[in-house]
């Protein structure tokens, strides 16, 4: 990555990098790579696919380019501004999509503080590599001004290239910011406004995902995109902030890893992924879905070891981003996304596997939400859970304040079992794993203890006591019958 560069040096350096790459005004230069047109056929139609619903609505474009989207955005919005700083790709945006008398062009930089966008008129900003172009204190000034000009209910979509370079044209000087994607997660996240009766709004994140048609034909987790949506402040106060900001933090997570093992933050590591994957008779070139897939470890296991594609989905902003820092340079089919299993849709018959380890305690409606999963899969297509679990009848009064306390929603493993195969899954195992759970929360401890010196290097003296304390407290609950632990294989 160039080194940052500020104010009009960086207008002048970026304007003359793509004045230098604009000179054909073909796919191929702009998106500089030689092979444009064929990730164009599948790249678009997927970006697309990702937009709420635009039609008869006001849609900024920004970074229009010659306006590989901007003919798309015509056929249904209301009207479409596309913006371009430089001035023969904007003319070349509009002598292709200059038909569309919805759409109108203007050759404007993002930066301008003369560029004149009215507060609350706009229902879509989009933009494809735009902000990478920009530094940090221009990406930040930007974000402010675009919550402005979002209507309350309004969306942003962004896409950008992260950590490193994707396509293969030749460049002498790339001043392209490589940035990670929690900068800009932030960066959005961290914004408000208010409006004229000094109410607060702020952007709410919808989804943060990697763009499909790079991790298959590339294996490149690199190229990122973002939706958000302008919300009353109150209204974004939920299940994805309290993951984020109490049980999953940053430092919580890292602290996770250290005793799971690398890349993972779910019992027993890659000890129990090796045992519980071995099951699953996984062959090149299926599908997986992975249900609450934390900082991505299992997923890369089984896209290294089986060579299959594996979607991982996660509430949690924090753990997709480390797992999308974690995927780079390893040349593997995954892809992550921030996205709610519960709101999340994909067709019938999408996926060969559906695998998800210790995450669906957190959903309330279990029946509905295995009954998606059903509808996912293909017909023979397995599911394999992991879970925590309850012993039957009514719980004691401190692990039902445990539950309460962590929002969990538990059931006994017979029960669990039953609620599968009320969704229609037939072979259904449920079985209790609670003693493999007592083995491997002690053998977490021990080598916890051992390493102490080790841990307090990174982390502090608390951190060791919050994860002692928080074992210790596990293995009772276990050991006294109350918590328990289930795997659950069935099939579609």
């Amino acid at each position: 990555m160039a080194s940052a560069i500020n104010g009009v040096e960086e207008r002048e350096v970026q304007k003359s990098y793509w004045l230098e790459h604009s000179k054909d005004l073909t796919v191929e230069a702009m998106m500089l790579d030689s092979r444009a047109s064929d990730l164009d056929k599948e790249e678009r139609p997927e970006v697309l696919s990702l937009l709420p619903c635009y039609k008869g609505k006001s849609v900024l474009e920004l970074g229009a380019g010659i306006g590989r989207f901007t003919g798309e955005l015509a056929k249904e919005a209301g009207h479409v501004l596309a913006l371009d700083f430089i001035e023969s790709v904007i003319k070349k945006n509009e002598s292709i999509n200059g038909h569309y008398k919805n759409a109108s062009f203007m050759c404007a930089d993002v930066t301008s503080p003369d560029l004149a966008i009215d507060d609350e008129s706009i229902d879509l900003i989009f933009s494809n590599w735009l902000l990478m172009y920009l530094s940090d204190k221009e990406v930040e000034k930007l974000a402010e001004r675009m919550v402005k000009w979002l209507k309350p209910g309004g969306y942003l979509f962004f896409r950008e290239s992260c950590f490193h370079q994707s396509g293969d044209s030749k460049r002498k000087l790339n001043p392209t910011h490589y940035r990670e994607p929690r900068f800009y997660t932030k960066v959005f996240k961290e914004c408000h406004t208010y409006d004229e009766q000094a109410n607060s709004y702020e952007l709410s994140l919808h989804t943060c995902k990697c763009i499909g048609a790079y991790v298959k034909n590339k294996k490149n987790q690199n190229q990122i995109c973002w939706l958000f949506e302008k919300v009353k402040s109150d209204d974004d106060r939920g299940f994805q902030q309290f993951l984020d900001n109490v049980q999953y933090k940053t430092n919580g997570i890292l602290r996770y890893e250290r005793v799971f093992g690398e890349g993972y933050v779910s019992t027993g590591g890659i000890e129990t992924t090796k045992e519980f994957v071995g099951k699953l008779d996984l062959k090149p070139g299926q599908k997986v879905l992975d249900v609450g897939c934390g900082i991505g470890g299992g997923d890369f296991y089984m896209a290294d070891n089986f060579d299959v594609h594996v979607v991982g989905i996660d509430l949690s902003i924090n753990m997709v981003s480390f797992a999308l820092e974690r995927a780079i340079g390893r040349s593997c089919t995954v892809e992550f996304e921030v996205a709610d299993c519960t709101k999340k849709v994909y067709p019938d018959n999408s996926f060969d596997v559906i695998y998800s380890r210790d995450t669906i305690l957190h959903i309330m409606d279990k029946p509905a939400l295995f009954k998606s999963f059903y509808n996912w899969l293909k017909p023979g297509g397995k599911l394999l859970i992991s879970d925590y679990c309850k012993n039957e009848g009514t719980p004691s009064e401190e692990f039902a304040s445990y539950i309460k306390q962590r929002g969990y929603d538990l059931h006994d493993v017979k029960t669990y079992g039953k609620m599968i195969e009320a969704a229609g899954f037939h072979d259904v195992v449920a079985e209790d794993r609670t003693n493999q759970f007592l083995e491997v929360l002690q053998r977490e401890l021990d080598i916890t203890a051992k390493n102490k010196d080790e841990f307090l290097q990174d982390f502090s003296e608390k951190d060791y006591d919050d994860i002692v304390n928080g074992w210790n407290a596990k293995l009772k609950r276990s050991s006294l019958g109350e918590q328990r632990w289930g795997l659950f294989i069935a099939t579609k």
